[in-house]
């Protein structure tokens, strides 16, 4: 995942007061704690430990920074900010001009959907902002259209490219869904998008033929190749270019002659193989279905497979589709599936479930019920005749069966889920029929909350709703809406909503400060973006919802179709447990390529050296920590430093001599303090080792089907204990065995029960442990 800075934040809120937020990453140790800067001045007595933000009584406006304290040893800065003097920040915008198309249909440009995306690996967001024209139309509506623009800005307005679809690619909610993502873990994001020929990339370089005009006199675009194209996140370039799966084919075969179903296109991210990020392209949901996963390497899109409900055995799948397109671990495996709606199938692109239940028009995959394992999701539905009675329900994510319902008739347009009252434990599920209710179906309300957005922003844990301009929160005494901001005003910069009624935000994420979440709106001149940020001071402490898979993906699908807002992989509420730690690298950090640990004899009086060597994945200055853990693991403590050599080609090593400090089962980490040219400052924990243990192992085979057997050469009598765990955490098999000094094999048997997919084995000993990733097939 991204390898992110602190986005620390500054916001004047009085003539006497700032408020400071920063984030707490995914791989930061649960010890970490922080101190504040103004200027030269600590603002803080103690390492802050408790929360990711402080408020600063003062007058002076002056530059922040904030640093990572770790055993009491204070580390390098992250990146400073100085103040704002409001709560949000003004990115302004270059607007495309207008023009007219085909028929006389004269049109101006809107500012519409947004992502983000680190694309130069400065650990800073980027924008990417589609520009929608006035005259864009749903796929039921003829007419001719603007054409769609793209542009990319960094956070202070300087625009970085542009990029025209032409005019082969109609303007319309349906028609251009985009994903931004590092999607081949460069630590630098893409776009991909559907384009055609005429399309203009960032260069300047038009794609395909500059002439070609497909248009019917209906403004439909239903002849002419499709393609699909990835573009370079800081340049705009084409990076790769390939025909669109699935081809368009017989218009008809899709459910209409004119146009409207054919061109219904979905699509999210997804880690398909549980390490690389997924492209899932999709056309398709009312009739027909399929979609389409794509990977991104060594600068060529590679199809991974294709799932078409047209398929012999698919048929099931046929109409059982959403407005959206997710792609989320729905059972723990550390695989994504990819859910259409009332229907899913597996990272590998074979059929998981399809319920029955037909097309609706939102759904939301959280940890909704945290007292069931999984995932849940939370759907509104739209044809009765297949629904039959309950229009909202809330169903398992792995099965697709249905845990309850709301009773209702006709088209249910809208669901929403959030942790609103404090008073039942997980989130509450609401829609456009019926009252407000905990996860297991009880009503608490015959009143309901508005059922558009929800935004994690003020102090408590409680989920505040975003509806058009209102930020307004659920009081349960009253079972009515109290409001936060109106954003619409003209002193919070006049902000205006997008995509009709649907009444979205650009964007809405965890983008700065801590982990509670920006709304990004466009102004209602398209002048600028206007991206505001909390300054409520948190009394909890979670690391930036960025580094939750769950959430980063649903950031990325977030702009698909009818908007969404993201959700995390477990449950931010009223009860909930520490947050588990993410199971995640992140892209240009250190990589122990290889590990290179050895014991042996090398001197005459017996003493013991143990070697350890590393090459870092990117070119960082600064230095090397080796950090030894006491045998109770209660505290650790640097025993030595190495200078970095900022060179990835060179490998860098350290050497230990034992002596009595170094004698029995002590364990080491190794740590980097990065001090680059933008100041980063990453701390990364990369793995256990003991100055004895195994001299070598092998694990065959792997992928395994059925057994695992693991060879060891031992350097002397300890007990050796491999466990085979899920990317969940979850232990399946473990096997023991006291070794002798030599070489021996120890075997993890009958394990064909167990789904294809990715687990962990771990390998133990009294003075040694590491983990192996191994894959099921």
């Amino acid at each position: 995942m991204e390898n992110l800075d602190r986005a620390l934040v500054a916001v004047r809120t009085s003539a006497s007061q700032v408020y400071i937020g920063w984030k707490m990453l995914g791989t930061d140790p649960a010890e970490i704690g922080f101190n504040v800067y103004r200027g030269s001045v600590k603002i803080n007595t103690t390492p802050i430990t408790t929360t990711t933000n402080i408020i600063d009584n003062t007058t002076i406006n002056d530059e922040y920074t904030v640093r990572p304290v770790i055993n009491n040893i204070e580390y390098t800065a992250a990146k400073s900010a100085t103040v704002w003097s409001k709560q949000f920040l003004e990115i302004p915008l270059q607007q495309p001009a207008g023009g007219t198309s085909l028929g006389n249909s004269a049109y101006t440009y809107t500012a519409n959907d947004a992502s983000v995306g680190d694309v130069d690996g400065d650990g800073t967001y980027e924008i990417f902002l589609k520009w929608e024209p006035t005259n864009a139309k749903d796929n039921s509506q003829s007419g001719y259209t603007g054409d769609v623009i793209f542009d990319c800005y960094k956070m202070d307005g300087r625009r970085l490219w542009r990029i025209n679809l032409g005019k082969n690619i109609r303007a319309g909610a349906h028609y251009t869904q985009f994903l931004v993502y590092d999607f081949d873990n460069d630590g630098k994001a893409e776009m991909v998008c559907k384009t055609a020929d005429g399309t203009l990339d960032g260069k300047g370089v038009t794609i395909g033929n500059a002439t070609a005009d497909y248009r019917n006199s209906s403004g439909y675009v239903l002849s002419g190749p499709e393609y699909l194209t990835i573009f370079n996140g800081q340049t705009g370039a084409a990076m790769h270019t390939t025909a669109y799966i699935p081809a368009r084919g017989t218009v008809s075969s899709w459910g209409d002659n004119y146009g409207n179903r054919v061109d219904r296109f979905i699509a999210t991210v997804a880690y398909c193989d549980g390490i690389n990020p997924s492209i899932v392209m999709g056309r398709g949901y009312y009739t027909r279905m399929v979609r389409a996963a794509w990977d991104f390497k060594n600068g060529q899109l590679i199809h991974r497979w294709t799932f078409d409900s047209n398929t012999s055995g698919n048929g099931t799948h046929y109409s059982m589709g959403n407005h959206q397109l997710m792609g989320a671990d729905v059972n723990g495996d550390g695989i994504d599936e990819i859910t259409s709606g009332s229907s899913a199938i597996n990272g590998n692109g074979t059929r998981l479930f399809a319920n029955g239940l037909g097309h609706g028009d939102a759904m939301h995959i959280a940890d909704i019920d945290p007292d069931r394992s999984g995932l849940e999701v939370w759907q509104c539905l739209e044809d009765q005749s297949r629904y039959v009675t309950n229009g909202l329900v809330l169903r398992d994510g792995m099965t697709g069966s249905v845990l309850w319902g709301v009773p209702s008739t006709g088209d249910i347009g809208r669901a929403l889920s959030a942790d609103v009252d404090p008073r039942y434990k997980g989130y509450e599920c609401w829609g456009a029929t019926g009252g407000l209710f905990t996860n297991k179906g009880v009503q608490i309300s015959t009143s309901r909350p508005s059922f558009n957005h929800a935004v994690w922003w003020d102090a408590d844990l409680q989920r505040e709703l975003l509806d058009g301009t209102k930020l307004e929160k659920w009081n349960y005494n009253t079972n009515s809406l109290n409001r936060i901001l109106t954003l619409n005003q003209a002193s919070l910069g006049s902000a205006s909503t997008n995509n009709g009624t649907k009444a979205n935000p650009c964007l809405t994420a965890d983008l700065l400060g801590d982990w509670r979440e920006e709304i990004l709106m466009r102004s209602a001149d398209n002048q600028k973006l206007l991206l505001y940020t909390t300054t409520n001071v948190a009394t909890n402490r979670i690391y930036t919802l960025m580094h939750d898979p769950n959430y980063r993906l649903g950031v990325s699908w977030q702009n698909v179709v009818y908007n969404q807002p993201p959700h995390t992989g477990f449950y931010i509420g009223e009860g909930m447990s520490t947050p588990p730690t993410p199971n995640i690298v992140l892209v240009n950090g250190i990589s122990l390529l290889p590990i290179t640990l050895q014991s042996f004899t090398a001197s005459a009086d017996g003493n013991k050296v143990s070697l350890l060597q590393w090459t870092t994945a990117t070119e960082i200055n600064g230095k090397h920590f080796i950090v030894q853990r006491s045998a109770d693991g209660s505290n650790f403590t640097d025993i030595a430093t190495v200078a970095a050599n900022g060179n990835t080609s060179t490998a860098q090593q350290y050497t230990f001599t034992d002596n009595a400090a170094l004698q029995g089962k002590n364990y080491y980490r190794l740590k980097l303090i990065a001090t680059d040219a933008v100041t980063t400052f990453s701390n990364i924990q990369l793995v256990n080792f003991v100055q004895d243990g195994l001299a070598a192992k092998i694990i065959t085979p792997n992928p395994f089907t059925k057994n695992i057997t693991l060879q060891v050469s031992a350097i002397r009598q300890e007990k050796l204990t491999i466990t085979l765990y899920n990317m969940a955490g979850k232990a399946l098999a473990s096997k023991a065995t006291n070794m002798a000094v030599g070489s021996q094999y120890i075997t993890l048997s009958d394990l064909s029960a167990l789904a294809n997919g990715s687990y962990v084995l771990e390998i133990k000993t009294d003075s040694y442990r590491s983990t192996e990733q191994v894959v099921k097939m």
